[in-house]
């Protein structure tokens, strides 16, 4: 007797599939809190551009397995590559916990990042569910598993606190990716066992190579870079924000979880939002709006914590004379001839006693450089202008920005993707793969490269330039696209 599988509808699958997302991004994610915890506690001495790499090879993994997973799930369906990826990166997240050398952390990084392209097998599998009207709202509500990350961000340090006894067991840290893989294996076969094979009635009957055709348009690599900055830039920001905040902002590493959490919970959550935006709008005035405001909130974020002290106005003698009196506000030459300085304050603490302090501060004095009884000529200099620049980077309104961005990001990511049905209907596995491929290679390349720029200029907060540059190329990109259809 054949046992024959329940009817599951529509709804029942994207359950599924977003369920299975969230699990994998989260793992996706794992090393963003396990690397900084690892450095923290001294097990290893990786320095930025190393915890940079180990950050980004997962993401890199999960980015070129992207485009193939697509062109697999067009080609032999959903249900049964989605099952095979989660074991498998269940398999390689395992040995995660065995790792003891940089080299092993970086070829088990490697392995288990495939759970990242589980976006373009859920992307195309989602898809085959629902009619074109209905697909932005699907695809929004399926990336909204994207909030993985954010229970990584959050629930991460919380467990390595209690797998190590607050510290007193280090080794307990092994625990955590041997937790995951059990996760992965579990979802693995209830996604085998209450899923039915479904595929696009066209996908079967097609070769590698016209599957592969629409990626000879330029709009797909567009397409692309619009998610390298929104997809890619959440991933690299979802990781590079918790040692972000444990280094500028001398937070312990779960704060700076939580915190991190701020940003890439609503990332993923509005992603749904988005989608139906995307429907109702169409995805080209949402994605100018988006990247307006993250361009916006980005160039905000440029400005670092500064404590300057650096050379201003000084005050020179107007005639010849014989200095005959020098004190914190006058100096006086003979003739009568009177300076007035500006004193030095009281006090500096500018936001150091707890007040909070929005925007930069500067202050001004002078420092006599003469003495009572020295000959003076004109235009010689009796006190050095002195300019001390204290700007807090108020930490709260940081956090905000940081959220704007996480918003932006999320709701871009569900704007991108549907283009993707609208334009390549028959496509949009191989096109969403190709797309997802180059917003996960931004999350790998943004980590390495926040890690180098950090390394030669020692700011953290060149990673917001790097963000607002990508944001004003897409928007003139968007720009020339507009103005390039008006044409036509």
């Amino acid at each position: 007797m054949v046992t024959r599988l329940p009817n599951f509808g529509p709804r029942w699958h994207l359950m599924m599939n977003t369920v299975a997302f969230t699990v994998c991004f989260a793992v996706w994610m794992m090393n963003g809190v396990l690397v900084t915890f690892l450095v923290g506690q001294g097990l290893y001495n990786w320095d930025p551009v190393q915890m940079g790499w180990l950050m980004g090879t997962p993401v890199l993994s999960g980015a070129l397995m992207r485009l193939p997973a697509g062109i697999w799930t067009d080609k032999y369906g959903g249900r049964i590559v989605f099952s095979i990826l989660l074991l498998l990166a269940s398999g390689a997240v395992f040995m995660m916990s065995l790792a003891d050398s940089y080299i092993q952390f970086l070829l088990a990084s490697l392995g288990f990042g495939i759970a990242g392209s589980s976006f373009a097998v859920g992307i195309a599998y989602t898809s085959v569910w629902f009619p074109k009207k209905k697909q932005g709202l699907a695809l929004g509500i399926f990336g909204a598993g994207n909030a993985g990350a954010a229970l990584t961000a959050l629930g991460a340090p919380v467990l390595l606190g209690v797998l190590t006894a607050q510290g007193a067991n280090l080794d307990g840290w092994r625990t955590l990716p041997q937790l995951y893989a059990l996760v992965l294996l579990v979802i693995a076969v209830l996604f085998f066992l209450f899923t039915r094979h479904r595929m696009a009635d066209h996908a079967q009957h097609r070769t590698t190579r016209q599957q592969l055709a629409p990626l000879k348009h330029p709009q797909v690599w567009r397409f692309g870079f619009y998610y390298f900055l929104v997809f890619g830039g959440f991933v690299a920001l979802s990781q590079w924000l918790i040692p972000y905040y444990t280094n500028v902002y001398a937070m312990s590493l779960a704060m700076a979880g939580v915190l991190a959490m701020i940003f890439s919970l609503p990332s993923g959550v509005i992603r749904a939002m988005g989608g139906w935006m995307a429907d109702k709008w169409g995805p080209r005035p949402v994605m100018y709006w988006i990247l307006a405001l993250t361009l916006g909130a980005a160039v905000l974020n440029i400005a670092p914590p500064m404590d300057i002290y650096t050379p201003g106005a000084g005050v020179t003698a107007t005639q010849a004379g014989t200095v005959t009196e020098v004190t914190t506000d006058e100096i006086v030459l003979s003739g009568g001839q009177s300076y007035q300085l500006e004193a030095r304050p009281d006090t500096e603490s500018f936001g150091r006693d707890g007040s909070k302090v929005i925007l930069p501060v500067f202050t001004r004095w002078h420092e006599p450089v003469i003495q009572v009884g020295d000959e003076v000529v004109r235009k010689q200099v009796l006190a050095s202008g002195v300019t001390h620049i204290y700007y807090q980077a108020n930490v709260w309104i940081f956090v905000v920005l940081v959220f704007v961005i996480g918003v932006t990001t999320g709701i871009g990511k569900a704007a991108v993707y549907k283009y993707i049905p609208d334009y390549y209907p028959r496509d949009v596995g191989v096109v969403g793969g190709l797309v997802g491929l180059l917003g996960a290679l931004g999350g790998f390349c943004l980590p390495i490269v926040f890690g180098y720029v950090l390394r030669w200029t020692g700011v953290w907060t060149t990673a917001w330039m790097i963000i607002g540059l990508l944001a004003l190329i897409c928007i003139v990109l968007l720009n020339l696209a507009v103005r390039g259809a008006k044409r036509v």
